[in-house]
């Protein structure tokens, strides 16, 4: 019986042969990751146990996002310990303010990520690495800390699920809604503990910005990974980054699945999701007339420049609503950059959005767009449960940059073709 690609690079890493899923595995690691929420425990329990030096300072990496610029002085004094702390190590890859993104924009652009790599990060969202061919996946503070110290982790092989994508995308379509579309078709829990797949013809169609955002919102449907074998697009994506040797991995033919679904892309719309889940999906057309206050484009879902590209082609020769906030957050400074290069960034300020340092603040309700009671916000991150963004009596909906450049404009929830 052959091997899914999650199998193969598990068991590359684990030194075996083949792995089968279920086995308990000791995973040597290409690289490890923490931000200025989760850094600081481990940092903690890392002096806790007693260990002088991280096992590998090239391949720790620490990006203080979530609250940076520091918010206040709470999180000043996290982002300091996280500073101290590489300073000590001498971590080559500490990427401090006005050099750091949001880190899973971050890493893939400096190269850090490649395909074949076996990575963890205290952060449920390191599953976007999958979108480059690797396995990734988010693990706790103490599961980081161990991992600073060993190079290693421990885990039980994840059965995989295949999800086929067939057909023409419609247009406007990108990986948001289609992972949109497949988290509401399965749930939340709907690959518990599974390594999600992603082939097809639509999946080939897709840039490598979209298979990021794909594989960023697996941990939403339960998943312990996302993943889509590398192709052309991605060793042209990897090559330019890359500084060392990566190994590229696909599945066998006969390689065995918990479960396979297939579905024509070619009747899926654009994707909103309703509070409080982002399971609860509807199609564009099917959302009716909802009103918004806020809309966030950015965060390490939608933060890449596809995503800016798209929202700026909507947001040429229109102005966001007077009743809505709209604020804009290129996912890295490089993006910021590129952006500013194609003049996108005054387009968005010509429009009246808000364009801000790279940042994660108001994805988790942390700063940057927090919402106030009874407020609703239209956002292309990855989460919308209850208080997600701000205060508990608010609203969250989930979408594309497509859909969410255009409600901007309109002040409710439209799709482009609705302007």
């Amino acid at each position: 019986m052959g091997m899914t690609i999650t199998e193969k690079i598990l068991a590359a890493h684990a030194g075996k042969d083949s792995v089968n899923p279920g086995d308990l595995i000791n995973v040597e690691l290409d690289l490890v990751l923490g931000n200025d929420i989760t850094a600081p425990i481990a940092i903690k329990e890392f002096k806790e146990i007693g260990v002088k030096e991280v096992f590998d300072k090239e391949k720790v990496v620490l990006v203080p996002d979530h609250f940076a610029p520091n918010k206040d002085i709470d999180s000043a004094e996290q982002c300091k310990m996280l500073r101290k702390f590489a300073l000590a190590q001498d971590i080559t890859n500490y990427f401090e303010v006005g050099r750091m993104g949001i880190e899973h924009a971050l890493l893939p652009e400096q190269g850090l990520v490649l395909p074949g790599d076996a990575v963890i990060g205290a952060d449920s969202h390191t599953c976007t690495y999958g979108g480059l061919g690797a396995f990734s996946t988010g693990m706790g503070s103490t599961d980081l800390a161990a991992a600073m110290a060993t190079g290693e982790t421990w885990l039980k092989v994840p059965s995989s699920i295949k999800f086929v994508f067939k057909g023409p995308l419609n247009p406007w379509i990108t990986g948001k809604d289609l992972i949109l579309y497949t988290i509401g078709q399965i749930g939340v829990d709907g690959a518990l503990y599974q390594a999600m797949e992603f082939t097809g013809e639509a999946i080939s169609a897709l840039s490598v910005d979209s298979r990021l955002s794909m594989c960023n919102m697996a941990i939403e449907a339960g998943g312990k990974s996302g993943i889509i074998a590398p192709d052309q697009k991605t060793i042209d994506y990897v090559e330019g980054r890359a500084n060392r040797p990566y190994t590229v991995y696909k599945s066998d033919e006969d390689a065995e699945y918990a479960q396979v679904y297939e579905w024509d892309v070619s009747n899926i719309e654009s994707q909103v999701a309703f509070p409080h889940l982002p399971s609860n999906t509807r199609g564009i057309s099917e959302v009716g007339d909802i009103a918004i206050d806020q809309v966030v484009i950015g965060s390490c879902t939608n933060g890449r420049m596809e995503d800016l590209r798209i929202a700026a082609q909507i947001f040429k020769g229109h102005t966001v609503d007077k009743k809505v906030r709209c604020i804009i957050i290129p996912g890295t400074q490089d993006i910021y950059r590129q952006a500013m290069r194609e003049g996108l960034i005054d387009i968005f300020i010509e429009a009246k959005a808000a364009v801000s340092t790279p940042t994660c603040g108001p994805c988790l309700g942390g700063h940057m767009g927090v919402l106030a009671k009874g407020e609703r916000a239209l956002a292309t991150t990855n989460r919308n449960f209850v208080g997600r963004m701000g205060h508990p009596e608010s609203e969250v909906y989930l979408s594309g940059p497509a859909v969410a450049a255009a409600s901007a404009i309109a002040g409710r929830i439209v799709s482009p073709e609705q302007l």
